[in-house]
């Protein structure tokens, strides 16, 4: 008989099309030559002894219940290749939108309107202007927008700093390379006379937000303690042989009155 999955309690697991076969047919007359009505009927039974104990379908869901308790290690084979084949699914429909979305937003960005680049007054206008005159000088010999690159320049720096926050390590890396890029292109688009200030004036902005971007990080070495394994207990045993007393000959030889002293 052939078995599907692995067998419950030490009884053999038959398929539910095995129980269709061994079903006795079932008291129902033919109409007009039609086996209908007794394929149904059979259909039916077999349905129903699948579903009490020791069934095929009353086995399945005794295997689902069990996995919920039990390790990994311990799931049936078919549970563990479902579970598989079902994240994969999902891993695969997650990519594809993530594109679609990606997709959709480099459009959008590209077809955004170019952002006026300001005056450069105002504490925030000294930091931002530069940025946006550099990127707007380098998208003259690139195939895109300026807003477009403005644009991706304001979502990298907004990423990094929120996933920063939660302590993602690949968002922190990104926080980092954001503040070393600002710094050079205000370095390099910043007025002569100012250029120092308004770099400094960036790292300064630069450095209060990475206290949330950066939280939680530390340069200080983390050391664990683990105990040894296996604890060795050093004992000395000494091993001494005490002489028969006189006049005891009567009870043996004295190699049979030696006794180890052990401590």
């Amino acid at each position: 008989m052939p078995n599907n999955g692995k067998p419950v309690n030490g009884q053999e697991n038959p398929s539910f099309f095995d129980l269709i076969d061994q079903m006795p047919p079932p008291p129902v007359l033919e109409l007009d030559g039609k086996h209908g009505p007794r394929r149904l009927a059979r259909l039916r039974a077999a349905w129903q002894e699948s579903w009490e104990e020791g069934g095929f379908f009353y086995q399945r869901w005794e295997a689902v219940f069990q996995a919920r308790h039990g390790s990994w290690h311990e799931v049936a084979s078919w549970i563990k290749a479902a579970a598989l084949f079902g994240g994969l699914s999902l891993i695969v429909m997650m990519l594809d939108a993530a594109g679609d979305i990606a997709s959709a937003t480099l459009k959008g960005l590209s077809a955004v309107p170019a952002a006026n680049a300001g005056d450069g007054s105002g504490l925030w206008d000294t930091v931002d202007h530069p940025v946006r005159l550099f990127l707007a000088d380098q998208a003259a010999h690139l195939a895109v927008t300026p807003a477009a690159l403005y644009a991706f320049w304001q979502l990298t720096g907004l990423l990094g700093l929120v996933g920063g926050f939660f302590g993602n390590a690949g968002a922190r890396i990104a926080w980092l390379l954001f503040g070393i890029g600002s710094l050079a292109m205000i370095w390099s688009a910043a007025p002569a006379g100012g250029r120092a200030a308004a770099t400094g004036l960036a790292a300064l902005m630069w450095a209060l937000a990475s206290i949330f971007a950066l939280r939680g990080l530390t340069l200080r070495p983390i050391v664990h303690n683990h105990p040894p394994q296996y604890q060795f207990n050093p004992a000395l045993h000494l091993h001494a042989t005490l002489p028969a007393p006189a006049g005891d000959d009567d009870f043996g030889d004295e190699t049979d009155n030696v006794r180890p002293l052990q401590r």
